[in-house]
């Protein structure tokens, strides 16, 4: 149930993030299906482990909350046999969830980014309001003045053809009415305009220098009572992107993929960095020789006086001395730049594979952490139900969620090695999940208000006894 409900409240998240892609774009119902579908798969790494929280804190609160617990413990039942089962249950899930990421999460994630790249590219569906010039037509340009409730019939039309690139504005249609129709394949648009005029401008003869100086002045007007035009449409029908474009992504693939193109982007970027090395290992010193003004190689390994040799120049051949060398420095930082440039990208992606290999274990992980975070915090404040467990629940999931957040970020760009990005969320929640353990398994008192109130009483008692021998000292 607890599942099910995380998966809900992260889908309507998902849906929220791209409602402005989806609205407006005529999606037929299997493929919001078929979107949705792709989403509640690709929420699983998040919604799990909260699942897994929710459902122990609740678990175990109704236990502690009936005396379940007490019930069992003065039995002789230690807490952690009565947390075996259930143990042995999550660390099944655990594996399951590895299985998971690496064979069905990175498939989700390649369909999912087939399909809402492909409801990105789809145009709106075709909406004419009312004096409001309409531009979703590629090329035209449509202005009604009034339409009826159903939007069949047109009055006061107005259409700017801008297909001529040399003069957009130079092909007007006005008509009294007009009626707009989608053909039934969606790929064509049928106007039929009834009582207009069109005026078109022959701009292209006007910058025909041949042309006669009557074709320059050429304007043509056209009277009709009715005309139809069919305008060709593209785009305004749904068609999922190539999968194979997008398949080289960090997280379409699989830990065998990650392995082997790892290995494949360090030999890539190993190549990068021994050119760097070649390059910055070169010494070129240039002099221009007196007569011919060429320039020749001097051999690195011969000792010169450099300050000796530039001085015996003339002024012309130390200042072509200077701009020679001044260039040569232009060109090898740009050189190295770029080199610099291509290593940083090889960096990013070996960055970028490395996390998505860590992230097929630490969804796994999480499972265990808050399952070890929820059972013992249920045991210990003795509330059941959705009310108290919810609050706690979000609570630790929150912090979770910024943690893995901010450490993933410094993991991508490179300020933390990538497995202190990614196992940072784990660092911190799991210290918390063995105390919470311990303090469950020794009874004590760590959220009962009672057991706080009484400490406050005797150390109440405690200062006033110690004010009173004060007192009697003085």
């Amino acid at each position: 149930m607890t599942f099910f409900i995380s998966m809900f409240i992260l889908v309507m998240q998902f849906l929220w993030r791209y409602v402005d892609d989806l609205v407006g774009k005529g999606l037929e119902w299997h493929v919001m299906g078929e979107l949705l579908f792709y989403a509640s798969l690709q929420v699983v790494p998040m919604a799990l482990p909260l699942a897994i929280l929710l459902a122990s804190l609740m678990s175990f609160g109704n236990m502690g909350e009936n005396y379940e617990l007490i019930a069992l413990k003065s039995a002789g039942v230690s807490l952690r046999k009565i947390m075996r089962p259930i143990t042995i249950l999550t660390v099944t899930i655990s594996l399951l969830a590895y299985a998971f990421s690496n064979n069905v999460l990175p498939v989700a994630n390649l369909k999912l980014v087939s399909i809402l790249h492909g409801i990105r590219e789809t145009r709106l569906e075709l909406d004419i309001k009312e004096r409001i010039f309409y531009q979703g037509v590629e090329d035209f340009t449509i202005k009604v003045e009034k339409k009826n409730r159903d939007g069949s019939m047109l009055h006061d039309v107005m259409i700017y053809d801008h297909r001529d690139r040399k003069a957009s504005n130079s092909n007007v249609t006005l008509a009294d009415s007009g009626k707009l129709q989608m053909s039934t394949d969606k790929r064509n648009l049928v106007l039929t305009l009834y009582d207009g005029i069109r005026y078109d401008e022959k701009v292209g003869f006007a910058q025909n220098k041949k042309s006669s100086s009557r074709n320059k002045m050429q304007f043509r007007t056209d009277v009709f009572g009715s005309q139809t035009a069919i305008i060709q449409l593209e785009g305004f029908d749904f068609s999922k992107t190539d999968e194979n474009l997008i398949k080289q992504g960090d997280k379409m693939k699989n830990i065998s993929q990650l392995s082997h193109d790892l290995d494949s982007l360090r030999g890539k970027r190993q190549v990068f960095v021994e050119a760097l090395k070649s390059r910055t290992n070169l010494f070129y010193f240039n002099k221009v020789r007196p007569r011919e003004k060429k320039l020749a190689t001097i051999d690195s390994a011969t000792v010169f006086n450099l300050d000796s040799l530039y001085l015996g120049l003339n002024g012309e051949e130390k200042l072509l001395i200077l701009q020679n060398a001044a260039r040569i420095s232009r060109d090898q930082k740009q050189i190295l730049e770029d080199q610099m440039r291509f290593i940083g990208r090889e960096d990013t992606r070996i960055r970028r594979h490395l996390m998505e290999l860590h992230r097929k274990f630490t969804l796994s992980f999480a499972c265990l952490i808050f399952f070890f975070i929820g059972a013992p915090l249920g045991a210990i404040i003795r509330k059941g139900g959705l009310g108290m467990p919810v609050v706690i629940s979000i609570f630790f999931f929150i912090i979770y969620y910024i943690v893995d957040t901010m450490g993933a970020k410094f993991a991508r760009e490179g300020v933390w090695e990538v497995y202190q990005g990614m196992w940072l969320s784990s660092f911190v929640l799991l210290p918390i999940g063995v105390f919470l353990t311990y303090k469950s398994a020794t009874d004590s008192p760590l959220l009962n208000s009672d057991a706080y109130f009484i400490a406050m009483h005797k150390f109440k008692k405690r200062l006033q006894s110690f004010r009173k021998k004060i007192k009697v000292l003085y």
